[in-house]
């Protein structure tokens, strides 16, 4: 969504910038400061916490009173975005590969992830959507559901982000920054970490693998970024983020034909 700029009234006074709002949280960007509005207090509570916990550079938590979390800007600009080719080097997609083993290496928070089944069950739903309501091409959703589906097997949990979004990873040069967002960061996958890392951004895979420094089945990542694909469509187009053939979530869920 393109972010909307509210223009100041008054000399002196900083524009406010909403750079995500929708019914389940809200975030505001004034000067340096965001301010992240978020109705769910323990999705909040575990995001505080999970910065504190986490090994690697995250935001300074300026202050906070619910449902309020006032946050810093952290320095350097966006390994990359969605959808667009990132402008990083590759010595910067192996750094951020090096900060999420050091996270993935981290004791264990408390806060317990998905389990398999309620997965299973999600993006089972979000496939029949897709399909009844003539979102998306049924070979298109069966082909890409057969794939998620091997992701979904056993693993050792880790400490995970949880929305390693590119975007969510910020550097100078070729060194980490900062890490954002962690709302979504429990115990999980390391792969889906790493799969959302470099969703739509397959050839800098390689990039991240060798800074991470240790084997990974590349197969499941794969599998996890058509996983990540399926069971986002629909709550983007339900969010305004515009027709769903204009996705590069859907762009990926193609290339895998």
């Amino acid at each position: 969504m393109t972010p909307v700029i509210v223009p100041a009234t008054m000399a002196g006074m900083e524009e406010v910038e909403v750079v995500v709002a929708h019914s389940e949280r809200a975030t505001l960007r004034v000067g340096d400061v965001f301010l992240k509005i978020d109705g769910d207090q323990a999705r909040a509570d575990a995001e505080v916490e999970a910065m504190a916990l986490a090994p690697i550079p995250t935001p300074e938590i300026l202050w906070r009173k619910p449902p309020v979390l006032a946050i810093a800007a952290v320095g350097g600009t966006a390994l990359g975005h969605l959808g667009r080719p990132s402008k990083a080097s590759p010595r910067a997609w192996a750094a951020a590969g090096a900060a999420v083993r050091m996270l993935h290496d981290a004791p264990l928070p408390p806060r317990p992830g998905q389990s398999l089944d309620a997965l299973a069950s999600r993006l089972a739903a979000e496939c029949e959507w897709l399909v009844a309501n003539d979102v998306l091409p049924a070979d298109l959703v069966t082909r890409n559901r057969r794939l998620a589906e091997t992701a979904l097997r056993p693993w050792t949990p880790v400490f995970t982000h949880g929305d390693l979004q590119v975007d969510h990873v910020f550097v100078a040069g070729d060194e980490i920054t900062g890490v954002i967002d962690w709302s979504e960061a429990s115990q999980g996958d390391a792969l889906f970490d790493l799969a959302i890392l470099t969703l739509g951004h397959r050839e800098h895979l390689g990039d991240v693998v060798a800074g991470y420094g240790a084997d990974v089945d590349r197969d499941l990542i794969h599998a996890w970024w058509s996983l990540r694909c399926l069971t986002n469509v629909r709550w983007l187009a339900e969010h305004g983020y515009g027709s769903p053939d204009e996705f590069p979530e859907v762009a990926v869920l193609r290339s895998r034909l």
